[in-house]
């Protein structure tokens, strides 16, 4: 019987370093698998397994090669099990003849594996053996960061996941690999999808937004998979956790100069605002609301307007929330009261009274949504600058998953759950 490594490389550099090494097996001879007797009452007679029993790779096996064991002619295999450093076995496949067995379940890069091999010979004999055999280590790895990353433990119902790479992936069946391999689970449970922002970047929100109160678990189960077949491998696991607050929305309108804000579908209060003028109009769509500032220093050059221009500011401004990176925020405007309500006179930001940019701004957080309607302004930018995801129709943000489908987070996604019970832990 013979054990061997399939697929071997054959590089140069693999065969000078494999050589003619053979990794050491041993059998083991006193101790017979079957526990019962024969109708003679005698147990069965031992053989030697480990005959014969070598593999033609050294202690740097390719991960990405199946592990096989053949019996030598006139022999079967009885039982092969494979196992990781914690004793979770790798999956894999007896022929139904008995001469060999490969495994099907993904091999970890540099991780150290024991296979424990039973044979039986046409004469009734039985005879177990044992092998241990180490893969070698990644030539690249892919590390995989979660969002939201701010460290808070609520956010807002328009708060998307999100996946950063440290390496852009664009094979198809590789996205395909990525995207199983990322499991998102939630109470209640919802229909949402992934999206490929571009080859580093994927953004993940449900069809509508989540459900008040909410909770939320999005992991990366890929430590030690194959992503593509150049040598990519999953980095380390890693979870984040948060729960969704109350539904927020603040509905600024550009024609009336009024925001509506509404919490869980109801109207709590009504406020007069000013957005921007002609020439700087607020962009039109929905935004997230990204962080918030008690007070910030805002200068006209950081949006193209030059010092010293008629329309340059250098201003400190409060109760600043920001719904944009390119800067612009709710906040609060007294220079502007008398034209709030009435026109719009802002650069772009929606302006309020100092009370009421402050009661905004202790009444949302991180995620909720504010929504700019019949406004001048182009479209909130779907991605890049903040999150416009909620802008892009659902039929198009399927368009961008890899998997082409929707899936439920009502429970781990199969594929994923199926590579986390099969994969061993590095």
């Amino acid at each position: 019987m013979t054990v061997r490594w399939a697929g071997d490389r054959g590089s140069a550099r693999a065969r000078g370093r494999r050589g003619a090494a053979w990794l050491a097996v041993t059998p083991l001879l006193a101790a017979p698998l079957a526990a019962c007797s024969d109708g003679g009452g005698s147990a069965p007679r031992a053989i030697d397994a480990g005959r014969a029993v070598r593999t033609s790779a050294t202690a740097d096996a390719d991960p990405g090669k199946p592990f096989t064991v053949t019996a030598q002619a006139g022999d079967r295999l009885t039982d092969v099990t494979l196992s990781g450093p914690d004793g979770r076995q790798v999956a894999g496949v007896l022929d139904p003849d008995g001469h060999s067995w490969h495994s099907t379940g993904p091999l970890a890069p540099g991780t150290h594996y024991t296979a424990r091999i039973a044979a039986a010979d046409t004469h009734g004999g039985r005879g177990e053996t044992s092998t241990d055999l180490t893969t070698e280590q990644a030539a690249r790895t892919l590390a995989v960061t979660l969002g939201p990353d701010l460290g808070k433990d609520t956010y807002g119902v328009g708060e998307p996941l999100t996946a950063q790479l440290s390496e852009a992936v664009t094979d198809p069946a590789a996205r395909q690999r990525v995207e199983q391999e990322l499991s998102v689970v939630s109470t209640p449970a919802v229909t949402g999808a992934w999206y490929w922002v571009d080859g580093k970047d994927l953004h993940f929100r449900p069809q509508d937004y989540w459900p008040a109160g909410t909770k939320v678990r999005l992991s990366w189960d890929g430590q030690g998979t194959a992503i593509d077949t150049a040598g990519l491998y999953g980095g380390p696991a890693s979870t984040v956790s948060f729960s969704t607050g109350d539904r927020v929305e603040a509905i600024v309108d550009a024609s009336s100069d009024q925001m509506t804000f509404k919490r869980n579908g109801e109207v709590v209060s009504t406020m007069p605002v000013t957005t921007g003028k002609p020439g700087f109009d607020t962009r039109n769509g929905i935004k997230v609301v990204l962080g918030q500032e008690r007070s910030v220093q805002m200068k006209s050059e950081t949006i193209g307007i030059a010092q010293g221009s008629s329309e340059s500011y250098d201003l400190k401004v409060e109760w600043a929330t920001r719904v944009t990176w390119s800067g612009e925020y709710v906040h609060a405007a007294p220079w502007s009261v008398g034209s709030q309500g009435v026109e719009n006179v802002s650069h772009g930001c929606t302006g309020m009274s100092t009370d009421n940019a402050k009661w905004f701004y202790e009444q949302t957080r991180v995620g909720d949504i504010v929504q700019v309607v019949n406004s001048h302004g182009h479209q909130m930018e779907p991605f890049g600058n903040g999150f416009g995801d909620w802008n892009v129709s659902w039929s198009d943000w399927l368009k961008g998953s890899a998997l082409g489908h929707p899936v439920s987070t009502g429970a781990p996604q199969p594929a994923a759950q199926a590579a986390a019970t099969l994969r061993p832990q590095t």
